[in-house]
């Protein structure tokens, strides 16, 4: 993939983590799961999956637009 391309997909992949960080459609919802409410659970899920993407990013494409000729 080309550069550009790459920079399309890191900009997709943040802007998914950010909208579905909040998790509207389970307000109201008032399951539990191991004594959790099921709201909480995606919560700690979404983060997990965070934490993995950003780790990710740091390791691959950490200096995206620090480059030469930035400044």
């Amino acid at each position: 993939m080309t550069r550009a391309r790459i920079d399309y997909v890191w900009i997709a992949t943040f802007a998914i983590l950010v909208t579905f960080a909040v998790p509207w459609f389970l307000w109201g919802d008032s399951r539990v799961f191991a004594g959790l409410p099921l709201w909480l659970w995606w919560h700690i899920g979404w983060m997990g999956l965070a934490t993995v993407v950003f780790y990710l990013f740091t390791r691959n494409a950490w200096d995206r637009g620090m480059a030469e000729g930035t400044r």
